[in-house]
């Protein structure tokens, strides 16, 4: 699967500075995701490197790879697809991580509160 064939689309509200500020928009075939509460306006967790100040340096990196952050995630996410008829496929598991991964950031990616 690639970005082009991934059924969810996900995107952080906030750009620039004070992205804590924000909240996920997330699309599955189109149709809107509702997400947890708790969920909807933190980071996914999902690994990266997320320095403002040194993009590439692994010193830097956080969160989980995909198969460790699908089974730390899976019953808050099975249930997140179940009510949002999402079929309850792997393939579907790692394409929500890979879109939101993209997206995702932590407190630090803006430097906005430095």
């Amino acid at each position: 699967m690639n970005i082009a064939t991934n059924p969810f689309k996900a995107e952080w509200s906030r750009r620039g500075n004070l992205l804590c500020h924000g909240h996920w928009i997330i699309t599955f075939e189109g149709r809107s995701v509702e997400l947890p509460e708790s969920r909807r306006e933190k980071d996914m967790g999902t690994r990266g490197i997320y320095s403002i100040i040194d993009p590439d340096d692994e010193t830097f990196a956080d969160g989980f790879p995909e198969d460790e952050w699908i089974l730390e995630n899976v019953e808050w996410l099975t249930d997140c697809f179940f009510d949002n008829a999402i079929p309850l496929d792997e393939e579907n598991y790692r394409a929500f991580w890979k879109a939101v991964n993209r997206q995702d950031w932590r407190c630090t990616s803006c430097a906005g509160c430095m």
